[in-house]
């Protein structure tokens, strides 16, 4: 069996780690850190980038620039009216009302489409880290993601060509990576990420890491502080230079970056200074953004945000059916928790100092790739008894919602209701399956809704029709209605796909491998134009410094091969650019080769005294200079 590994799909970064040696690894990059920025951009040339390489130009080219993707995974457009989104790029509605991104050529992407270009990314790295082709992971979602955005993550990796071996939520992949197997303990998971904020109550004993109780906010995170602070930042502006950058192209994205640099370097400082020059132009000439930042400026403008996370605390601590002191250890997860206000309130919320000795942007990722040992059968001393975050169940009469799976119920699950019809002789039952926490359907998200046919004419409430739902141990739905009388059932996955049919999978799948092979071959393209910037630069050196020293027939060959490398360098034919690089390799060694005869003839001459009193001690140096 191939290697499982743990993928953490962050609204800001996305880590991977492999279980190895009885150990959960992160998987480095190839670009330097160990977690890869989430982000995608689609270039003026017709270039796709991802990562780190992506997030450098977004500057120049803000409108195509796809950040903090995961906040509108699995979502209806109509949803986000109420939100503030600290992006660049246009998000609008597709023909069925999902939310999907636009950018400038006018082509439409849904965002399962934008994660699977970074799952692909992140698949390519950990196979030239493997050696060997990866198929399998566990993916993390947040506790509080409801099934369609369950779905539509799981719908990403299935285009990127990763099989889900388990959607685990990701405050119980940070307690796996905590805490050890044989501890016996209950444990708060405090999980701030750039998106999404999560609060989890875990109970460990003997292997068996069983969660109590969870809550959550899933369009709360630290995306929404930079926004905060990007809006101050530009009224500040208006308001000394009278200038408005809302209206500039590139200016937002300037400040974007600079707020977030700021919030990040606030968390260890009590002051910092924005320094934007030219960042516009007046009458007078250009004009410099330069102003001073404090902590506590900061944490005025962002806590009314941070304070919404205390209530939850409290409940999630009521549905667990514990107060703090029963708790022995509260877990920071999520860049987010760096903030001091943000620790500040986890203190007081849960009355003892949270711990953050595992790299909060590190720890989902690994936590997963310990769940990957188990589901692969690595490890067989772990058991994960996740639950259900949000309440399940169908629209009845009135428009009132009949909650089939209360929320915090343990998974795998399966519960069942009877109903019966609404008026005399109805032969055709609508099933309207729903999510949340409200008594009204409308208050409360649809996720599905499908025909029961067939039922038996009568009178009104004489039919009796069973539902019942079912969750597997990924969180993922299935919803069954059936006439007890005639035995006639309909069946269905709840939305498998968060908007995408089967068929749209499988193209976009297409797409994606064909896409995979093509930035394969431009990774390669890049890491060949690095060997050959190298040898560049080591052909210019011997050039400048030993142009005395070479043959002139080698110097003229060497300037030769230099030119060809340096037209080669700039295509795109890598059989070219590495025929070039053995060329001008060859004639480098020769030089070098004959350099270094050079020199050992030039120490065979040296006088003889020389070398010897080099051996001296500093009394016989002392003589032989008195002399």
């Amino acid at each position: 069996m191939g290697s499982t590994i743990g993928i953490d799909l962050g609204t800001t970064n996305s880590c991977m780690a492999i279980y190895e040696a009885g150990n959960a690894v992160v998987i480095q990059t190839g670009e330097g850190p160990r977690v890869m920025p989430s982000v995608v951009a689609f270039t003026p040339a017709g270039d796709r980038l991802v990562g780190i390489v992506a997030k450098r130009q977004a500057i120049t080219n803000p409108k195509d620039t796809i950040t903090s993707v995961k906040r509108l995974i699995g979502r209806k457009y109509d949803e986000l009216s109420s939100e503030t989104f600290n992006v660049s790029y246009d998000i609008v509605p597709n023909e069925k009302g999902d939310a999907v991104i636009k950018v400038s050529d006018g082509k439409l992407y849904t965002p399962q489409e934008i994660s699977s270009m970074i799952l692909q990314k992140m698949k390519y790295r950990a196979e030239e880290y493997l050696g060997e082709e990866v198929t399998d992971v566990v993916v993390t979602v947040p506790a509080h993601f409801n099934e369609i955005q369950r779905k539509a993550t799981k719908a990403a990796c299935t285009i990127a060509g990763l099989n889900v071996k388990r959607v685990l939520n990701e405050p119980t992949a940070a307690a796996l990576a905590f805490t050890d197997a044989v501890e016996r303990k209950k444990i708060a998971v405090f999980d701030f990420g750039g998106g999404t904020f999560d609060i989890s109550i875990l109970q460990v004993v003997n292997g068996i890491f069983e969660v109590k109780a969870t809550t959550g906010n899933t369009q709360l995170g630290g995306d929404d502080f930079d926004a905060r602070l990007v809006e101050w930042i530009m009224s500040e502006f208006k308001r000394e230079k009278g200038i408005d950058l809302r209206s500039d192209p590139v200016a937002p994205q300037r400040v974007r970056e600079a707020a977030e640099r700021a919030k990040c370097e606030l968390s260890a400082a009590l002051e910092t200074s924005l320094n934007l020059p030219f960042i516009a132009s007046s009458e007078s000439g250009p004009v410099h953004l330069e102003m001073s930042i404090t902590r506590g400026l900061f944490e005025g403008i962002i806590k009314d945000l941070v304070e919404t996370t205390r209530p939850l605390c409290k409940q999630v601590l009521k549905d667990a059916g514990i107060s703090p002191d029963d708790l022995e250890v509260v877990v920071l997860v999520g860049g987010s928790t760096r903030i001091p206000l943000v620790r500040q309130i986890v203190r007081e919320s849960f009355e003892q100092e949270p711990v953050h000795s595992v790299n909060p942007d590190e720890v989902v990722a690994m936590g997963a790739a310990i769940a990957g040992s188990v589901v692969s059968g690595q490890r067989k001393d772990l058991v994960l008894l996740d639950v259900t975050s949000l309440t399940l169940g169908v629209e009845t009469l009135g428009g009132v919602m009949a909650p089939i799976i209360t929320k915090n119920s343990p998974l795998p699950i399966k519960r069942s209701k009877m109903f019966t019809t609404a008026v005399d002789n109805q032969q055709i039952v609508g099933i309207h399956v729903l999510q949340g926490e409200r008594d009204l359907a409308e208050d409360n998200r649809s996720l599905s809704r499908f025909e029961l046919v067939g039922i038996n004419p009568a009178p009104r409430g004489v039919p009796r029709i069973e539902v019942s739902f079912s969750i597997d141990a990924n969180g993922i739905l299935f919803v069954n209605a059936k006439d007890a009388v005639t035995g006639k059932h309909q069946e269905i996955k709840v939305n498998p796909s968060g908007g995408l049919s089967d068929e749209d999978i499988r193209k976009l799948m297409r797409e994606a491998k064909h896409n995979q092979e093509a930035d394969r071959d431009r990774m390669k393209l890049i890491e060949e134009r690095n060997f050959a910037d190298q040898l560049i630069y080591e052909s210019n050196r011997i050039l400048r410094t030993r142009v005395d020293t070479i043959d002139e027939s080698l110097f003229e060959e060497l300037e030769v091969s230099l030119e060809k490398m340096r037209t080669e360098r700039d295509g795109t034919n890598i059989a070219e650019i590495e025929q070039a690089m053995r060329n001008l390799n060859s004639t480098l060694n020769i030089i070098k080769n004959m350099l270094k005869m050079v020199e050992s003839l030039e120490d065979k001459d040296a006088p003889d005294d020389f070398v010897s009193l080099d051996n001296k001690s500093e009394d016989e140096l002392t003589d032989t200079q008195d002399q």
